[in-house]
C-alpha cells in the first residue's frame, strides 16, 4: 500500500500544539471518544513514521494490520503523545531526538526527529495497582519468621493441599513493594499472571513459595540477602522487600 509522505516533515509548523517537552502535533481527524488513555493502559493503532528527510522506516497501515501496546513500553514521545489523543482521532506528531531513540541510534532504528501519524482505535484500561499494604514498613508481630529471616503471613487460605517444591513450575500473581511504599512490581497492573520455576527466582521466594498450597495468598517479607542484596545494580530494588503472592497452579 502507497503511503503518501507529508508535506511538512522537515519542521514543525506554526500551528502545531507543543508541549513542555518539545513534543509537538497537529490534530488530522477529529476523534469520536472522550477519555484519552494512561501511561500503562493498552492502545490499538495506525501508525506511519518517517525521518525529516522524507523515508518512510515504519508503517503499521503498509502492513495492513494495527498495532497494540501499553503506553509506557514504547518511546517517550509516543507514552507522552498518545495520552493527548481519544478514540478516533488522527494526529500527526514531530518527536524530537530526546523522546524518540536520540540523535545517533544504533541497531538500525532511525535518529533525530521523527515524524508519525497515528491513529487511535481503541483503548484498553489497565487494571487498578494493588493498595500498598498496611504493614508494608516492617515485619509485623503477627507473621511467621523462619531461621533465614524470610517473614510471611497467609492472608487468605488456599483450597489445594500439596506444596510446590523447589524444582516445581508455578503460576502466580503477585505485588512487590519497597519498604517506603514504592510497587516496583507486580502482575497484577499487567493483567496476567507470571509461570516460572521456583529455581529460576530469588531465594526468598523459592523459599517462600513453598509454603504455600494452590489458592493461597500470603505476604512476604524478603530480607535483603534472600532478594536483591542491599545494594543492587541495574536498577533492582535494594534492601528489604514486600511481596503479595498468590499461588494459582502448581505444574505447567
Amino acid at each position: 500500500m502507497e503511503i503518501e509522505t507529508p508535506a511538512n516533515l522537515n519542521s514543525i509548523p506554526t500551528d502545531a500544539e507543543t508541549t513542555a517537552t518539545g513534543l509537538a502535533s497537529n490534530v488530522l481527524q477529529a476523534g469520536t471518544g472522550t477519555e484519552a488513555p494512561a501511561a500503562a493502559d493498552t492502545v490499538t493503532v495506525h501508525y506511519s513514521g518517517w525521518t525529516t528527510n522524507g523515508q518512510l522506516f515504519d508503517s503499521s497501515v503498509q502492513r495492513g494490520q494495527t498495532a497494540s501496546f501499553p503506553l509506557n513500553r514504547v518511546i517517550k514521545g509516543w507514552t507522552e503523545g498518545l495520552q493527548l489523543m481519544v478514540v478516533g482521532e488522527k494526529r500527526r506528531f514531530w518527536i524530537p531526538a530526546e523522546l524518540a531513540y536520540g540523535e545517533n541510534a544504533g541497531g538500525g532504528r532511525p535518529s533525530g526527529m521523527l515524524v508519525f501519524d497515528v491513529e487511535l482505535f481503541e483503548i484498553q484500561k489497565a487494571p487498578e495497582p494493588p493498595k500498598t499494604p498496611d504493614d508494608v514498613a516492617g515485619i509485623p508481630d503477627t507473621a511467621e519468621v523462619r531461621e533465614s529471616g524470610l517473614a510471611s503471613r497467609v492472608l487468605s487460605a488456599g483450597t489445594g493441599s500439596e506444596h510446590p517444591t523447589k524444582q516445581s513450575m508455578v503460576t502466580v500473581h503477585y505485588s512487590g513493594w519497597t519498604l517506603d511504599g514504592q510497587l516496583f512490581d507486580s502482575s497484577v497492573t499487567r493483567g496476567e499472571p507470571t509461570s516460572f520455576g521456583l529455581y529460576q527466582v530469588i531465594a526468598g521466594w523459592t523459599e517462600g513459595v513453598q509454603l504455600m498450597v494452590e489458592g493461597e495468598k500470603r505476604r512476604f517479607w524478603i530480607p535483603g540477602k534472600l532478594a536483591y542484596g542491599d545494594n543492587p545494580q541495574g536498577g533492582a530494588p535494594g534492601g528489604m522487600l514486600v511481596f503479595d503472592v498468590e499461588l494459582i497452579k502448581i505444574g505447567q
